[in-house]
Order: structure tokens, then sequence, then C-alpha cells
């Protein structure tokens, strides 16, 4: 039932939005639609007020990271129609430069989705009421969830006895024989591993 009710959906979508519309793929049983930034605040709000559509829960929106891409982020908008029995998803692409509408003015509850998204990928929002970092510190530098983000950070916090107060000290691994290689640590046997460099074809 709902698989034909998303396909009869996606195709009533690609009849409303000719221009607004990216790509809408189904799949998985699950309808995922791709729309210009222009766009959104229209498509989310049809989706929210339409009779056939009804879907007024926003259940998440998430950041996703592709560096590799001219548009490294994408912004995904999940959400369901109790009234439809339905859920969805809407993308949006986007880079640090460019601004993606906020969808507060359409689901209120948006807000801090925004602002999380805002602080562990660095998209920015515009129109959105009060975009500021929500997880990290006032003064951490950089946006954790970015995959070119440096898995140890940059700073360490601590509570400092002498100090009375939490201070930032720059990152500093006292682990020993941190720099691995990466290669097998068998070597010296017998045993052949498939792609270890280390070991000594006889």
């Amino acid at each position: 039932m709902s698989e034909e009710a998303l396909r009869d959906l996606s195709a009533y979508l690609k009849e409303r939005f000719t221009g607004a519309i990216e790509d809408i793929k189904f799949a998985y049983d699950e309808l995922t639609v791709s729309v210009y930034k222009e766009s959104l605040i229209n498509v989310l709000t049809f989706l929210r007020d339409d009779v056939q559509c009804q879907f007024v829960n926003l259940t998440d929106i998430s950041g996703v990271d592709y560096p590799e891409r001219a548009e490294r982020f994408e912004v995904v908008y999940q959400l369901m129609s109790p009234r439809q029995n339905l859920r969805m998803r809407v993308k949006v692409t986007a880079d640090e430069d460019v601004l993606v509408p906020s969808a507060t003015a359409v689901f209120i509850g948006a807000d801090w989705f925004e602002r999380e998204i805002y602080d562990m990928y660095g998209v920015l929002f515009s129109g959105h009421p009060d975009l500021r970092r929500i997880l990290t510190d006032y003064g951490f530098e950089g946006h954790p969830l970015r995959k070119d983000f440096p898995l140890t950070g940059f700073v360490e916090v601590r509570y400092s006895d002498e100090h009375k107060r939490v201070v930032y000290e720059p990152v500093v691994l006292r682990q020993e024989f941190r720099n691995f290689d990466f290669l097998s640590p068998w070597e010296g046997t017998d045993y052949v591993l498939p792609g270890d460099e280390k070991a000594k074809v006889n």
C-alpha cells in the first residue's frame, strides 16, 4: 500500500513541480526528492499543506559531506504524514558559501536541527532566527563532522586547578608508537598475507 502511495505521490510531485525538482528516486520502498535551493521552501510548504500530502511532521534534518563534489554538502529533510501513513525525504545540495533557505518558517522544529548542521558542517541557513553553534563551544574552530576535519581535533579541554577554570590547549599526542604504517604486524611468518608488502616472498 505505501509503495503504491509513494509512487503516486512521486508522479503527483513531478506534475506539480516541473522546474523545481532536480530528481526523484524511489528505492528500497522510500521516496527521495532532490530539489533546487530556490524551490525548497515552496516544496516543503506544499508537502505540509496539500491535502494529498499532509507531511506535517518534520522528523529530522541531517547533513552529509561529500568532499569530492562541487557542492559538497547535502541537507536531508525527513518528513512524515500521519494522515497518509507515509514517510519521505527531501534533499538539497549546498557548499560553504551557498546559503540554504531556513525551513523554520514552515516547520518551527527545524530551528535546532539547522543549528546543529551549521555547527557540525558549516552549512549556512538564510533567514534562520538564531544561527549559532549548539553542540560545540563558542570559541570552537572548524566543523567536526566534515570529512577533512582531523580525528584528534585541534585543541583539548580540561579543568585547571591552578587557573580555577576550563582551559584550552593544543592537542598533544602522548602515546608512544603513534605513527602506524598500517602494514601487517605478522612479519617473519612463513604464511604470506594477501596484500602484505612487508612479507618476504621466498
